[in-house]
């Protein structure tokens, strides 16, 4: 592992480190994944954001060999045959997309296979899912782009318009009826759906299956995870959180995933859903939203935060940040660098440590860069972004400002996990809110005062079960894990004392690191079988 490592850091090109990888998955799986999890903090931008943008929109012209299961429109009434073609019976995860947004690319149709492989591989090094047990799926339904259509020598997927409205749903309903007879004890995780189908199918389907879009509450549970870790490094606690103001721009399924996240943690600490909005300023595609708009035109979740200050309707951003003086900007717009240094500036003029978290992939789509950032405000700034940026410095090497990466690389290994080993039935958004608080609480003290406010992803593997057992907790307090082995640990969790919180701790750490739940890239001498199975 370490020859090939070193061989790969001499390779500058990290497209070039992707088709290396690429290549030894193919020839050696254990060594591959033995690669990853020694070097995660390098190798997981090369396998997944930014670097993946790269297979995402190659998809067709770099393929070698299919992994994963692909539908298509052509498979109607078929799917719960052809899922009996993939040859392991124990799923545990499965991550499928039907390739409308793929990351900030926009609607890549069949190539978004890429990025669900990237995200099963995640789950293999940060959520110890076995290889064998995750399956990459796409929904091939169609594609919109003119590049792709008409084009089939470049692209393999199916030439024809993206299906839309009831045909639409019902083909993912047939998928999901498939996917959950076949691996009825999955976890599946929905990938890269566009915004007017993504919240929708989470709704349609988070009660029946055990599902979750990461889109949608993966990348609002580190949000909040950050926001929590932004206050954390201007000294604050988390019940602070209800004291911020926040422009958020982007109201797609992400944007407003982290916006109602956040507001959720408003409530916890005592600001009803009301109160809570008003710490609010969200931005669409039209500017502002405020109560000017025609209510008609707005989903719900958008409409929860409309404005009701009608003089703000036509502002700009600038204009808005100097009059409402915010102490946090996210960004998830995935339309690259709209904010400008003014509006950077005068984010540092109006709050002593500002929160800066543009967070739309991959880096080039980012609202800003982290060097814009330094610039503006220096190290006064809590940075986080979706994708890595390397900390500022100065000519002689000194740091100007820390970079953080608000990666949901740290939630969603340990949800799925925490789901799959303790079969619970509907993972909810207090599961999420878990998870986040969890996240938060593992920033290093030290750290925090460099304004560093997530922990090292070189721990991700021990990350991953922290996330996990308070994901399994908040389920347990919802009657919502459903395996007989965590029914016994029910009274340690309706416990107060110390004693009983840490034997709680011990008992769900041995279940999910389990060694025939656990993968663990070596070379075993002795096949571990479960008593009655396969013997």
């Amino acid at each position: 592992a370490e020859g090939l490592w070193r061989k790969l850091k001499d390779e500058l090109e990290p497209v070039k480190k992707w088709f290396l990888l690429t290549n030894l998955q193919g020839r050696n799986e254990t060594l591959y994944y033995k690669l990853l999890l020694d070097h995660v903090t390098e190798l997981a931008p090369i396998i997944y954001t930014p670097t993946v943008a790269y297979a995402c929109t190659n998809y067709s012209s770099i393929f070698r060999k299919p992994r994963g299961m692909f539908f298509s429109l052509d498979d109607k009434g078929q799917m719960a045959s052809m899922v009996y073609n993939w040859p392991h019976k124990d799923v545990e995860v499965i991550v499928v997309t039907d390739g409308s947004r793929v990351l900030g690319l926009g609607d890549l149709g069949m190539h978004g296979m890429a990025v669900v492989i990237g995200k099963v591989d995640l789950y293999v090094v940060g959520g110890g899912f076995y290889p064998t047990r995750t399956l990459p799926c796409i929904l091939d339904l169609g594609t919109n782009n003119p590049r792709l259509l008409g084009n089939p020598d470049e692209y393999l997927g199916l030439q024809s318009q993206r299906v839309d409205g009831e045909r639409y749903l019902e083909l993912v309903d047939e998928f999901m009826h498939a996917a959950s007879l076949r691996w009825p004890n999955a976890v599946i995780q929905f990938e890269d759906f566009q915004t007017k189908h993504a919240k929708e199918l989470l709704e349609r389907y988070r009660d029946t299956y055990r599902m979750f879009n990461d889109d949608i509450q993966g990348t609002a549970a580190v949000g909040v995870a950050a926001v929590y870790g932004g206050l954390a490094a201007r000294g604050s606690k988390p019940e602070a959180v209800v004291d911020e103001r926040i422009i958020v721009c982007g109201a797609g399924s992400a944007g407003m995933g982290v916006a109602t996240a956040i507001k959720f943690a408003m409530q916890k600490h005592g600001l009803t859903h009301e109160q809570a909005c008003l710490r609010f300023w969200v931005f669409d595609h039209a500017g502002l939203v405020t109560a000017a708009r025609d209510a008609h035109q707005l989903a719900p979740e958008i409409r929860a935060f409309a404005r009701p200050e009608l003089e703000l309707a036509d502002c700009t951003l600038l204009e808005v940040v100097h009059a409402v003086k915010p102490s946090a900007l996210l960004g998830l717009t995935g339309a690259g660098r709209v904010w400008g240094d003014d509006v950077l500036t005068a984010m540092g003029e109006h709050c002593e440590k500002p929160m800066i978290f543009p967070m739309s992939n991959p880096t080039d789509l980012a609202e800003c860069s982290a060097e814009s950032v330094a610039k503006c405000i220096g190290k006064r700034a809590v940075f986080a972004s979706g994708s890595p940026f390397e900390d500022v410095t100065d000519e002689s090497g000194n740091v100007i400002m820390r970079c953080n990466q608000s990666n949901n690389f740290y939630i969603f290994p340990g949800v799925g996990l925490g789901a799959q080993v303790a079969q619970i039935s509907s993972i909810s958004d207090d599961q999420f809110l878990a998870a986040a608080e969890a996240l938060s609480g593992l920033a290093n003290p030290e750290d925090l005062k460099q304004h560093i406010i997530f922990p090292g992803i070189k721990n991700i593997r021990e990350i991953g079960v922290h996330v996990a057992k308070a994901v399994i907790k908040q389920a347990m307090r919802e009657g919502q894990a459903g395996t007989a082995d965590i029914q016994e640990l029910m009274p340690l969790i309706e416990s107060s004392s110390e004693r009983a919180a840490e034997k709680l701790d011990r008992a769900l750490e041995t279940l999910l690191m389990n060694p025939g739940q656990y993968y663990e890239p070596n070379y075993a001498s002795v096949v571990y079988r479960h008593p009655g199975v396969d013997e």
